[in-house]
């Protein structure tokens, strides 16, 4: 019974770790689209 908590414990803790990496990568990607649209304004002035 132990084993199993644990495994849910570990399977738990990697789920959370993933979202924590998707969400930063859509962060990083929102920054970049960022970037390219004030570079844009800017060369559009």
């Amino acid at each position: 019974m132990s084993k199993v908590l644990i495994m849910a414990a570990m399977a738990a803790a990697l789920l959370v770790s993933a979202c924590n990496t998707v969400a930063g990568v859509g962060r990083d990607m929102q920054a970049a689209g960022t970037a390219v649209k004030n570079t844009a304004e800017e060369v559009s002035r």
